[in-house]
């Protein structure tokens, strides 16, 4: 059964209280229980980590290489626009990426255009709020089916 990695980066785990007007009204444990129900029905099983440091989301992408995740899903949160270091954890272990996000970047201040994950991610999935999640499960799923190097 393939494995999936959802991973969550600052402040994520405020969902559903942090600014439901741009972000919604789902707490994080509600989009990870949805997902993990559309890997089910994927025939995928999905693992989830949230965490504020990043030096703890750099230790679980290196930790996944070893246990057989076969596709990261990442709303790395404001890393998105300033780590180096978990870019360079993602091109290490040679796993495909799905940048998720719930708001569109593109849309708000100019400083969150810049991705340091988009050019090295298989796709990006932005501004569908936690439909968002759902839909990079089911691609994750059809990526994975569709590799012959799946784990």
């Amino acid at each position: 059964m393939p494995r999936l990695l959802l991973l969550n980066g600052p402040n994520l785990n405020l969902l559903g209280t942090r600014e439901p007007e741009i972000y919604g009204a789902d707490t994080l444990e509600a989009i990870e229980e949805r997902a993990r129900e559309c890997a089910r029905e994927a025939g995928c099983e999905l693992q989830s980590f949230q965490s504020n440091a990043e030096h703890a989301l750099l230790e679980r992408i290196h930790q996944a290489a070893t246990e057989g995740v076969g596709c990261l899903i990442f709303n790395p949160g404001a890393f998105t626009h300033t780590s180096v270091a978990l870019r360079d954890a993602v091109l290490a272990v040679h796993l495909p990426l799905i940048e998720v996000h719930l708001s569109n970047p593109h849309s708000r201040e100019p400083f969150r255009h810049r991705s340091y994950f988009s050019d090295i991610a298989v796709g990006v999935i932005t501004g569908f709020g936690a439909l968002g999640y759902e839909l990079a499960v089911r691609a994750a799923a059809r990526h994975l089916a569709r590799s012959p190097h799946t784990r």
